[in-house]
């Protein structure tokens, strides 16, 4: 014999065979034609209706907006930027160390530093520091501005799908633009 429990929202909780599994006095005799289909069918939701084991849709489900927006912005944030022809990257870490560089160089003029960008290291002065500093800060304030504008439109019920690749600082996230 075979048998399906259901929760106390009568939502299917878990099918049982006799001899292998403790019947509970709420478990509900099913024939094996149902034990196979409530085993087998995951398009939906079994539930007890009045008595009877039906399939009910799944409910929809709504993604949420917001993370998208905020997961897509922190990937265009790492995309990376050419300033005087030099590739920057532009994650979290880089931007870091570039806005450490660029207080350095704003503490003494005359620094220098040997700097890596995506294609290797360079020697470069206070002045393209900084340079590069401002083109990293405004890459990532543009995608963040980004992501308001974004946020907005979820919050105005203006938000289309498509939206979501357009507008960033970078056409491509894996192409860098020139910031000048």
């Amino acid at each position: 014999m075979k048998y399906a429990v259901f929760n106390d929202d009568l939502s299917l909780q878990t099918c049982l065979i006799e001899g292998v599994h403790p019947i509970p006095a709420s478990a509900l005799k099913i024939d094996d034609s149902l034990f196979i289909r409530l085993i087998q069918e995951t398009d939906g939701v079994w539930r007890l209706v009045d008595g009877e084991v039906v399939k009910q849709a799944l409910p929809a489900t709504v993604p949420d907006y917001a993370q998208l927006v905020a997961d897509e912005r922190f990937r265009r944030e790492a995309t990376g930027v050419t300033v005087a022809g030099l590739q920057i990257e532009t994650t979290r870490e880089s931007a870091g160390l570039v806005y450490g560089a660029g207080l350095s160089a704003l503490l003494d003029p005359e620094y220098r530093c040997n700097f890596k960008t995506q294609t290797g290291f360079v020697e470069i002065g206070a002045a393209q520091i900084i340079e590069i500093a401002k083109a990293v800060r405004t890459h990532v304030q543009a995608c963040f501005d980004r992501e308001l504008v974004l946020l907005r439109a979820i919050e105005a019920g203006e938000f289309r799908d498509d939206m979501l690749s357009e507008g960033w600082p970078n056409s491509s996230p894996r192409e860098p633009v020139e910031l000048q």
